[in-house]
């Protein structure tokens, strides 16, 4: 069988790299992460003549320099899986910024095309591209496209092709650039150790390994000084270097690298390869759209107005399907119900699984059209002008602005998912900013917890509904925001990514692409839904199920059934009743007694016992027995809270949308005070995240961050619900 040529594509961001992706390779590519780490690996085969074709869709970067995950993740592919051909996608109308990645594949020694994409921007902004000269002067193929509409994407495939086969089992030769009189001798130097005791040199070529010492790449740093003592002698040369270089020049040698590479760019396009018309002063379209959408005072108003616009759409659209797939999952539940004995596993197929996982992939209408709306902010080019607006405040608390996505998504605006929101992390570039965002999306007022702070306020607060909400909101922000800025001054202490995105020009998204992209991280939810979320929701089940009542309290439980209808029956015939006044009476008789016998059962289960136990501890916030084996439920799913608090009150199941009944008993219960309710809304709104949202958390960073967030937001949430419940208590 032929081996497939496998070829990659690189490109800074927003040049249009996954847009040659998608439409090259349409529905048949494979989306995953590169081994070990959360970067998205996306690869697909396609066939060109007779030629097979793997591509490898690599992270956006601006340059190979190990300043974040993605350019590490794309370095060391290429270094270490060598590709057949290197397609690096570019953006014709920024040619010269882009060209610097073009340097540094070819210093790599890698066997480069360029593909000059929308080519129609760079003409509408007057640029004259001759791509034939391009080609000539760097001696490797390039062509023309507009990936958007497809143009030039059969000629790119069967360049690439060509290219590729040329390349095959080929070495690699690495293109050589001068640095000048300061860098070039100590370089020289370098490279005779290098290649004298041959140190990374099955990785790197000795002249790349020479210039990275150079820039200071902390990871070139770390595998040099585990690879051999020659590190030591070549982190000397380039200290001193450094020294002499601030010295004499006051530059640093990465700053007189960039100097020379531009300067080798520069070269090639002053020679006919880039020209302009000769037109007066012109304003883009974006230009005159920006003017708009980012100015001070109107585009912050416009941003929020277009983010709730998304919650609302989100919320509207995604009703009608996700009643039929609660629709779906009913069926299934009464079918299962019907046709299995009553019994155990009736039991676990009924609430462990069809309730457990249905629970969970109800929510997948709302999770595509929300990630729909996000492509499309993201391919227009506005994602980015969010983020530049939000980055300033968002950087005074050790995020970035690419994390106010994450938040509002999570429930930032009363009523979002922390799973997707978790998910949308992933547009982070600094790890760590990254995992300050992950850990703290969680805190805002999902759509789960909404009814929780429902019930309460409309008990507590029954004159201040609404107000009473907004706060919860507004605390669930500060509590993220107050909490990332401890964070980032604590564990994970880290400068600031400084704000180095690239505004784009405003697109119009393609379909394709839009839909693609949704089924991609779509895909990625029900994955967990099929898996890991299936198993949890069976230990909860039997955390809640076993041990079960022992048999002399269910024979006197039947007994008390027998007796209530009995009774029923006489006080109907006192009555005179109808037979359908009788059969309700009867009815109501036994539903009072079943739901004894569920308190009871609920009680004596382990996690009713863990609840009871947690009592001692718990009862500084307020909490009983009754709140705590809701609040240990609700580590399932938020929503849990309120049906287990049905169950625990003798209500039976509880719709959280109907919990008029369980209003009036908590209303009745004298211990159930304001403080109570306050400090509950508080734990709430900060304890744990559910379940789904830890192995999101895990799947993004690592369990050991999973861990942490479970025990810190606990933690957390619990010591605000005790200084709230004393304070209020004392008052």
């Amino acid at each position: 069988m032929q081996k497939p040529l496998v070829i990659a594509l690189a490109g800074n961001p927003n040049a249009g790299k996954t847009t040659v992706f998608n439409a090259i390779t349409g529905a048949r590519q494979h989306v995953g992460n590169y081994p070990g780490i959360t970067v998205e690996r996306k690869e697909g085969c396609v066939t060109c003549g007779d030629r097979k074709l793997q591509l490898v869709d690599l992270p956006g970067t601006y340059s190979l320099t190990a300043y974040s995950q993605e350019e590490v993740v794309a370095r060391e592919y290429l270094a270490d899986e060598r590709p057949d051909a290197v397609i690096h996608v570019l953006n014709a109308s920024a040619l010269e910024r882009n060209l610097y990645l073009t340097v540094q594949l070819l210093e790599l020694g890698a066997p480069v095309m360029l593909a000059l994409n929308v080519m129609d921007e760079a003409r509408a902004h007057g640029w004259i591209v001759d791509s034939e000269r391009l080609s000539k002067l760097l001696d490797l193929p390039v062509v023309e496209t507009i990936a958007r509409t497809g143009k030039g994407m059969d000629e790119l495939l069967a360049a690439a092709g060509t290219h590729a086969q040329e390349n095959q089992n080929a070495d690699w030769k690495p293109l050589t650039i001068s640095y000048g009189p300061d860098l070039d001798p100590v370089i020289a130097e370098m490279v005779d150790a290098i290649e004298r005791e041959k140190f990374l040199t099955d990785r790197y070529p000795a002249r790349w390994t020479a210039i990275k010492y150079l820039e200071r790449d902390d990871a070139v740093l770390e595998q040099g000084r585990n690879a051999g003592k020659v590190a030591e002698t070549l982190e000397d040369l380039a200290r001193r270097v450094a020294e002499h270089c601030r010295t004499t020049l006051n530059m640093d040698p990465e700053a007189i690298i960039a100097d020379y590479r531009y300067g080798f760019i520069s070269s090639i396009l002053k020679q006919g390869v880039l020209s302009r018309e000769d037109r007066k002063e012109r304003i883009l379209l974006s230009d005159k759209i920006d003017r708009v959408l980012t100015q001070r005072l109107v585009g912050p108003i416009i941003m929020v107005a277009v983010l709730f616009a998304i919650y609302n759409l989100t919320f509207v659209l995604g009703e009608v399907p996700m009643g039929w797939l609660e629709s779906l999952f009913g069926f299934l539940h009464d079918t299962a119900a019907s046709i299995l004995p009553d019994g155990l596993l009736q039991s676990l197929v009924v609430s462990g699984v069809i309730d457990g996982v249905g629970g969970v992939l109800g929510f997948v209408p709302l999770i595509m059209i929300m990630f729909f709306c996000i492509s499309f902010l993201e391919d227009s080019g506005y994602m980015a002008r969010v983020a530049y607006m939000l980055d300033k405040v968002f950087n005074f608390f050790g995020l970035h602005g690419s994390s106010v996505m994450p938040f509002i998504i999570s429930g930032g605006i009363a009523g979002g998912c922390a799973v997707p929101g978790v998910m949308a992390a992933r547009t982070l570039r600094s790890p760590k900013e990254k995992i300050a965002t992950v850990l703290t999306a969680p805190f805002m007022t999902c759509g789960a917890k909404l009814p929780v702070f429902i019930l309460l306020v409309g008990v507590f607060f029954p004159t201040h509904q609404a107000l009473a909400l907004f706060l919860v909101s507004l605390a669930g922000w500060t509590m993220a925001l107050v909490t990332s800025k401890v964070l980032r001054c604590t564990v994970i202490r880290g400068p600031s990514t400084p704000f180095v995105l690239e505004l784009p020009p405003y697109r119009m998204p393609t379909f394709r692409g839009m839909c693609i992209h949704t089924w991609e991280r779509t895909w990625h939810y029900i994955k967990k839904a099929g898996t890991v979320i299936l198993a949890v929701s069976i230990l909860l089940w039997a955390l809640m199920t076993f041990p079960s009542l022992p048999q002399d309290q269910v024979t006197q439980f039947e007994t008390m059934a027998e007796t209530a209808q009995t009774q029923a029956l006489a006080e109907a015939q006192a009555q005179n009743l109808s037979t359908e006044e009788t059969d309700a009476l009867v009815t109501s008789s036994l539903d009072d007694v079943a739901n004894q016998e569920a308190e009871a059962a609920l009680l004596h289960s382990y996690a009713g016992r863990i609840g009871t136990a947690l009592e001692p501890v718990t009862s500084w916030a307020g909490f009983d027995w009754r709140l705590n084996i809701a609040l240990v439920g609700g580590f399932a799913a938020k929503e849990v809270v309120i049906s287990t608090l049905g169950t625990s009150y003798s209500l039976g199941e509880v719709d959280p949308e109907d919990s008029g009944s369980l209003a009036e008993r908590i209303e009745s219960n004298p211990n159930f005070t304001m403080a109570t309710a306050v400090a509950l809304m508080a734990f709430v709104l900060i304890y744990a995240p559910c379940f789904v949202t830890v192995v999101t958390i895990a799947k993004e960073t690592n369990w050991k961050w999973a861990i942490f967030s479970t025990a810190y937001s606990t933690i957390i949430g619990f010591v605000l619900a005790v200084v709230l419940y004393q304070g209020l208590s004392v008052t």
